[in-house]
């Protein structure tokens, strides 16, 4: 590449005395010669020669981790990339295409599979190695997959490390922390019956825990029933220790939510099962509520690959990955608008919600609350729908939303993160800020500007509010999980990049892994939790 077509300036020599020739030394300069670089193919002199060595190219683009958009990108503006790259496994695929699966292979998920199984995940996902990529990364940025997260579970709490180690605390009337008792614990307590197995991913109910390996192996204690029809129904037995869930054994599993009737999980290849409340074809199949065996989610969804699912209380969402864009789908009961079709109907096979679309939104997170429902966008915009009791909608009011709405007080905050409870909400900045509004009880809010025990840290928020409690520890948090439950009193972690541990909120059995004094029940100020997750 010449410097006239480089946009090179060209070299410009001013106040250079004139020196007659017979006073520079002939001998002592060498004869200037234009060397002509040598090219490959049908390179023509000048040129860059790219084809001269592809595999360190695939190298760069392998460990730059660039996003699948910007290998598509680097295809459609340059033929370089696009044509066959005559290397193994298949000589047929293009430099962007071997970096995509040299990418894929990175995951834990995906390293496991076989070759079929890999060609099946593909042809799944649209037919490109680039598109399995962006399935994955989606699934691992949405849920914290293979990273440290904490759950605020309905009285009991779990906290899984960066290497896979858990620990569990708070109410254990169940068996629901996996210690083989029933005894409380007020601090983190590891799970000592897990060593030797990598944990990923956590969900937690009432009374029921569940947590997925690296395997795709999912492990449940607590109580022994996927469905829970009401407040301190147990099943046939308490599991106190964690025991695989013989149902799921064929099944690769990398994600679970426990709703109030139903459990769901998410197989590595993007399909949703569902347990229990089946009976009245509640989602899309007719089983009965102590049915164990996993049923295959019906419909729209059967052969589109799902990220991340969320439950609620009586309802499903799941985010979708698509060659055209991410979606998102809803499944189950429709009172208040929370499935966002724009009605209070029931659904009871996957449904998109086409509000995104009209909004033109990514949606690229999900969070399904006990009554409404919130996304987070690609370019950071916040939408929530559903119940706004206690103005947990975010829109400056108590009035219910029965299609995706785009909360406008954030309109100046890049979301990244976002979680909900019932009738609350907590959104994450890309700079780590933390935003909360609904309702106040419990101090899960975390809205105490006054002195521990003054002020009404109780008082509902009806718009979005910077939580200055968690700016004040000066750290950024990556991470909010707050108890969606209607039957406990909540509280809320938040977790920082550093892999610290915050909580605030109710902690009267123990929940907040802090020991409480002077008959307290809560904490109105986030207060670390003795435990390091990274």
């Amino acid at each position: 590449m010449d410097a006239t077509t480089s946009g090179t300036p060209t070299i410009q020599y001013h106040n250079i005395p004139d020196q007659p020739i017979t006073a520079i030394v002939a001998a002592s300069v060498p004869t200037f010669q234009r060397q002509v670089r040598h090219c490959f193919g049908d390179s023509s002199p000048g040129e860059f020669p790219l084809a001269a060595n592809p595999s360190i190219f695939l190298h760069v683009l392998t460990t730059c981790n660039l996003d699948p958009q910007d290998l598509a990108k680097l295809e459609a503006t340059c033929s370089f990339f696009r044509q066959p790259a005559n290397f193994a496994p298949d000589y047929e695929l293009s430099i962007s295409e071997l970096a995509a699966f040299d990418m894929c292979l990175k995951r834990a998920i995906f390293k496991p599979m076989t070759e079929e199984e890999r060609q099946s995940l593909k042809q799944r996902c649209g037919g490109s190695w680039k598109l399995v990529l962006r399935f994955l990364l989606a699934g691992e940025a949405c849920c914290r997959r293979e990273k440290s997260h904490a759950i605020a579970g309905p009285g009991h709490s779990i906290a899984v490390t960066s290497k896979g180690v858990v620990y569990s605390f708070g109410s254990n009337s169940s068996g629901q922390l996996g210690h083989g008792s029933t005894e409380e614990e007020w601090r983190p307590r590891q799970i000592r019956s897990l060593h030797g197995i990598r944990i990923i991913q956590a969900a937690a109910g009432a009374g029921r825990t569940m947590l997925i390996s690296d395997a795709g192996r999912v492990y449940a204690f607590g109580k022994d029933s996927f469905g829970e029809a009401e407040y301190g129904v147990q099943g046939t037995k308490l599991v106190t220790s964690p025991e695989p869930v013989e149902s799921l054994k064929d099944i690769f599993v990398v994600q679970a939510a426990i709703g109030n009737f139903f459990t769901a999980v998410l197989s590595r290849e993007g399909r949703v099962y569902t347990f229990s409340w089946g009976k009245d074809s509640k989602l899309g199949h007719q089983t009965e509520p102590t049915d164990v065996e996993p049923q295959p989610l019906l419909g729209a969804l059967e052969n589109i690959p799902v990220v991340q699912i969320a439950a609620g209380y009586c309802y499903l969402l799941c985010l979708a990955c698509q060659p055209s864009g991410m979606s998102v789908y809803s499944v189950g009961c429709g009172l208040g608008g929370k499935l966002g079709h724009g009605s209070r109907t029931d659904e009871k096979y996957p449904r998109l919600i086409e509000q995104f679309q009209l909004l033109n939104l990514q949606p690229m997170v999900v969070a399904a609350g006990a009554w409404h429902a919130a996304v987070v966008g690609r370019d950071g915009r916040v939408c929530t729908w559903g119940w706004g009791r206690y103005g947990c909608l975010g829109h400056g009011n108590e009035e219910c939303e029965s299609v995706p709405k785009v909360v406008e007080a954030l309109s100046k905050v890049k979301a990244v993160h976002v979680a909900t409870g019932d009738y609350t909400t907590f959104v994450v900045s890309d700079d780590g800020d933390v935003y909360s509004f609904g309702c106040g009880e419990s101090a899960s809010l975390g809205h105490n500007a006054a002195a521990e025990g003054q002020g009404n840290r109780h008082a509902n928020v009806l718009s979005p509010e910077l939580v200055t409690s968690l700016k004040e520890v000066n750290e950024r948090v990556v991470q909010i999980s707050l108890t969606n439950s209607i039957y406990w009193n909540a509280h809320t972690f938040a977790l920082t990049e550093l892999g610290r541990l915050y909580a605030f909120g109710a902690g009267d059995k123990g929940q907040l892994g802090i020991e409480l004094v002077n008959n307290q029940t809560e904490r109105g100020n986030p207060e670390r939790v003795d435990i390091d997750l990274n």
